[in-house]
């Protein structure tokens, strides 16, 4: 199928793709190169990659049974049903023969079908498919290993996502991370809970809207931007406004939640795609992977792994935070965890023993600050 890759009304290229597959095999004209997806190279080989990488990874939790409950074989296929597109960017895949405008196709505009795909990723009994027309949805395009699904409330696009496997701790994580940032004023994406069945799932807006786009910190690493201050200075190369205080207070919240789950993927900024300016970095996000009990030490630093009292001595000025806020969180918690403690079914024992975690954390950062 020739098709062109469109970042939201700007065409980027045209191209020879294998629908099914998700592969390109040739690149017949070039248009709008600017408008690339971030450092994505011009070739075949890098478009394949980039594309397939749009899907559902096969990592995510009960995928095999996921693909079963949509009636398709494999997340490339999914790709397909809806132009690839997503709610996390503008770019589509636009069919050369189709008379087709991206007003009336994306998803942040126009409403989507999604009890079907909620019902296959976060169920534990559901029948398969019968209606492919409910397929058309960005839920083709969600990252992640975690079960989740994109709804709409009062039009308004929210991500559900639940925890992994029979750990049911990440939505409560999510929940107290927000807690934690609006206390201490960082920027964030608002987290709270809500009940999907017998399922307590985390809910949590989209940040991207028609004209932005979220660009990883994977995408901007290169060559000459690999470390973590060569990426604080490629952010203020692009006027971005205390991007080191932002990116520190990520740091901060990941100290205290002992998050072992911040990857290249899952920080970055936020970009406009109609004058491609860097707007900000991105709120902080997905912060469910904490608090693990039996893992106390290593924490992902760019391309090193460091122990969380090392991240923690990468933040300048500690005491522009007001840590006195944080007095009261972990009875704040506590409440929070005997609020549903007849769902998860956690004991009295494990709910203490986070507490007393949270509570350490807190404590450890008074040291560094009064160090």
């Amino acid at each position: 199928m020739r098709c062109i890759l469109m970042n939201k009304n700007t065409p980027v290229l045209e191209a020879e793709y294998m629908s099914g597959v998700g592969v390109f095999t040739n690149i017949y004209a070039l248009y709008n190169t600017d408008y690339m997806p971030y450092h994505l190279c011009v070739s075949c080989v890098e478009l394949s990659e980039w594309f397939k990488n749009r899907g559902i990874p096969s990592y995510r939790y009960r995928l095999d049974l996921l693909m079963h409950r949509l009636n398709v074989h494999a997340p490339s296929e999914l790709l397909d049903k809806a132009f690839g597109l997503s709610l996390s960017d503008q770019y589509w895949l636009k069919p050369k023969d189709l008379d087709i405008s991206y007003d009336k196709i994306n998803f942040f505009e126009n409403d989507f079908e999604y009890t079907t795909f909620m019902d296959a990723s976060l169920s534990e009994n559901t029948n398969r498919i019968q209606n492919e027309s409910s397929l058309y949805s960005p839920n083709n395009t969600t990252d992640g290993m975690l079960r989740k699904a994109w709804i709409i409330e009062d039009g308004i696009r929210y991500l559900l996502k639940g925890g992994y496997k029979s750990e049911t701790l990440q939505p409560f994580n999510e929940v107290l991370a927000s807690e934690i940032c609006r206390r201490l004023g960082f920027d964030h994406v608002e987290y709270s809970l809500t009940i999907y069945k017998d399922m307590v799932v985390s809910k949590c807006p989209c940040f991207i809207d028609v004209n932005t786009e979220f660009i990883t910190a994977r995408q901007i690493m290169d060559d000459t931007i690999d470390d973590y201050d060569s990426y604080i200075h490629k952010l203020e190369s692009e006027s971005i406004e205390d991007a080191r205080i932002k990116m520190e207070n990520m740091f901060i919240l990941d100290y205290l939640m002992l998050n072992e789950d911040r990857h290249l993927n899952n920080f970055g900024i936020i970009r406009n795609v109609n004058t491609l300016k860097w707007m900000d970095v991105a709120p902080i996000f997905d912060n469910g992977q904490s608090l693990n009990i039996q893992y106390d030490g290593e924490y992902k630093f760019f391309h090193e792994i460091k122990s969380f009292n090392e991240i923690i001595q990468v933040v300048q000025d500690l005491n522009r935070i007001d840590i006195d806020k944080l007095q009261d969180l972990p009875a704040w918690f506590d409440d929070l965890l005997h609020q549903y403690q007849h769902m998860t079914l956690y004991s009295d024992q494990r709910i203490h023993k986070l507490c007393v975690l949270l509570n350490r954390q807190i404590h450890n950062l008074k040291f560094f600050l009064n160090s």
